[in-house]
């Protein structure tokens, strides 16, 4: 006897369902924003700067810690409560203006993702023996699996949980067997006696800004999160994001700190390897090459996926639909050219350096259009107010970063 419609059992979308769910879609945000902001780059940028400056580059991660708590609060919340991507929000600030937001973030990104795919293919080639261009090349191709699979989102979420629990743990080992200068730490990074303000724009742009800054936010609204009534999820997601990033460079800050304050040099064509040799000797080694292919991995995932929203510029119905019909083009099309970039140009380590400081430029730009859309009752809605408190320390981040920029340009003039 067939059964009846009636007697098929229904799941019915409690409450208590849909704010796990939403739970769920912002923890994602968190980690694809957290591990995107600690790639490769960020390694290779904090072995750098801290070889250079030892205990006085505690003051830049603090001062990245701090950017970062504002920038992401910003544009999350204005992304999240207009229920649009920072591009088509940028066109509604100023017509033509998220083009040009686009091309800055997606070529940040695509440079930064050549250091990305080289960095894990140096990982399996520290832990297999396998050439870093052939190991770049199975790094992309299992990044495009995850990207383009049927449940993509849950998939890309599930892998860069899985790499943030690597990286925490292999950091936690290593600060475990070193001796760490805890007091020298923590004393000049509230006290430098000497601030490098090309060390901040490089690390902040490395960390925060350029694509990262708004790959949390990206992914909520396509996890179908926006509007004022998810202010909640937002806070959660960007709050523990920050959290778990800033973890690990302190973490990271530490390890370089302990091996630089024993006289020891680190090898500028692979400074964070250094730590990690001197650290553990061959075994060490082993581990560094496991957390620089998590980290690759983690940033090829964020900053495809980030880079690649920039080209959506739907806000609705059958635009939306077009645009998801050559996503998985675009996807493959970003990651090959990358990886081919990688192959016949090789070690991205300077690249990486450099990019970080590109995207702290970008960064007081992209900050000021989401600004001064907040205020704009069209964009956010008439019931919408963004607090006074983010408002404030946006424009402080502005001119700060904007400050920082031009000293920089400065310096290296000279």
């Amino acid at each position: 006897m067939a059964q009846k419609i009636t007697d098929i059992p229904v799941t019915i979308e409690t409450p208590a369902i849909k704010a796990k769910k939403k739970r769920s879609i912002a923890m994602g945000a968190a980690f694809l924003m957290a591990m995107a902001a600690v790639g490769p780059g960020f390694l290779t940028q904090t072995a750098t700067f801290t070889g250079q400056m030892g205990a006085n580059f505690g003051f830049a991660i603090g001062i990245c810690i701090l950017v970062d708590i504002v920038v992401q609060l910003n544009i999350w919340r204005i992304i999240i409560v207009s229920g649009k991507r920072a591009q088509v929000i940028a066109n509604d600030v100023f017509p033509g203006l998220g083009y040009v937001l686009s091309f800055l973030v997606a070529v940040g990104g695509f440079f930064f993702n050549i250091g990305n795919i080289g960095g894990a293919g140096l990982g399996l080639n520290v832990l297999f023996g396998i050439s870093p261009e052939n190991g770049a090349i199975i790094a992309a191709a299992i990044a495009v699996k995850i990207l383009i699979v049927k449940n993509a989102l849950k998939a890309m979420d599930r892998t860069v949980m899985l790499l943030a629990v690597i990286k925490v743990g292999i950091l936690a080992y290593i600060l475990a067997i070193m001796k760490v200068p805890y007091a020298p730490a923590i004393h000049h990074t509230f006290m430098p006696t000497q601030i490098n303000f090309y060390s901040i724009v490089t690390i902040v742009g490395g960390t925060v800004g350029g694509y990262i800054s708004f790959a949390g936010g990206h992914r909520l609204l396509e996890g179908g999160l926006h509007g004022k009534e998810n202010i909640k999820y937002v806070n959660e997601g960007a709050l523990t994001g920050i959290g778990l990033a800033s973890v690990i460079r302190i973490m990271l800050f530490l390890a370089g700190l302990a091996v630089v304050i024993t006289g020891a040099k680190l090898n500028p064509a692979n400074p964070a390897a250094s730590i990690f040799q001197s650290a553990a000797g061959g075994f060490g080694y082993k581990f560094f090459g496991l957390l620089i292919f998590a980290s690759g991995m983690s940033s090829i995932i964020g900053s495809t996926f980030t880079s690649t929203s920039f080209l959506d510029y739907a806000v609705g119905g059958k635009q939306e639909g077009a645009f998801k019909q050559y996503r998985t083009a675009f996807i493959i099309a970003f990651i090959v050219l990358s990886t081919a970039v990688f192959y016949f140009v090789g070690n991205p380590a300077q690249v990486l350096v450099v990019v970080g400081a590109a995207n702290g430029f970008v960064l007081p730009i992209a900050l000021t259009i989401l600004l001064i859309a907040s205020n704009r009752t069209k964009i956010m809605g008439t019931k919408y107010r963004h607090p006074l408190w983010l408002t404030i320390t946006g424009w402080v981040v502005v001119l700060f970063m904007a400050f920082a920029s031009v000293e920089t340009v400065i310096n290296l003039v000279h």
